[in-house]
C-alpha cells in the first residue's frame, strides 16, 4: 500500500466510485464527497481546507481508499475527519487501519491534537461505529434526530496528543 496526499486530476471519479460502493450513502452524499475533492483541485488545499490521504495498491495503482479531514474553524489545533471509505472489493483487509493511521500522522503534522468523526446512528452504520472504537475512538455525544427522524449523529473523538 502507498498513501499519498497530492490530490491529483481524476481523484473526484476514484472519489465517488469507492463511496458509491460502499452502499452507505445517498445521492446528494456521494456529490459532496466529490465537490471536497473537485474544491482542493480548484483551490489548493490550504485555501480550500480540505486535505486528503488516498490509499493505492502498489501493484496496480489503483486507489483503494481515502480520507478527508480540515481543520475546524474557530478551534485551536481540532480537526473534522470529513470522509473515509475503503472500495467495498477492498474491505476487510486491514486498509482503512492504515488509512486512519495515516490520516492521524497527517493531522497531527499539521499540529492536530483532536480529531472529530460523525456518523449515522442506523443499523446500517454498525460496522462503521465498531471501526472507530477499534481504532481508538471514543464515543463523546449522540445528537438525537439528527439527520432524520430516528437517525441520530453519533460524534467520536481521538486524541492524537
Amino acid at each position: 500500500m502507498i498513501f499519498r496526499t497530492t490530490v491529483r486530476p481524476d481523484d473526484p471519479q476514484r472519489i465517488r466510485d469507492i463511496v458509491t460502493s460502499t452502499g452507505f450513502f445517498y445521492d446528494h452524499e456521494i456529490t459532496v464527497a466529490v465537490e471536497l475533492c473537485e474544491e482542493n483541485l480548484a483551490k489548493g488545499e490550504e485555501k480550500s481546507g480540505y486535505f486528503f490521504v488516498f490509499a493505492d495498491d502498489e501493484a496496480t495503482g489503483r486507489t483503494l481508499g481515502y480520507a478527508c479531514y480540515g481543520e475546524i474553524a474557530c478551534t485551536r489545533k481540532r480537526y473534522d475527519l470529513y470522509w473515509m471509505g475503503v472500495h467495498a472489493d477492498a474491505r476487510g483487509k486491514g486498509i482503512g487501519k492504515q488509512l486512519m493511521k495515516e490520516t492521524d500522522r497527517a493531522i497531527a503534522a499539521r499540529g492536530g491534537e483532536i480529531v472529530y468523526i460523525e456518523t449515522s446512528s442506523r443499523e446500517k452504520y454498525l460496522p462503521t461505529r465498531e471501526f472507530y472504537i477499534a481504532t481508538g475512538c471514543v464515543k463523546e455525544a449522540e445528537l438525537k434526530d439528527f439527520y432524520d427522524n430516528g437517525d441520530h449523529k453519533v460524534i467520536y473523538t481521538r486524541r492524537l496528543r
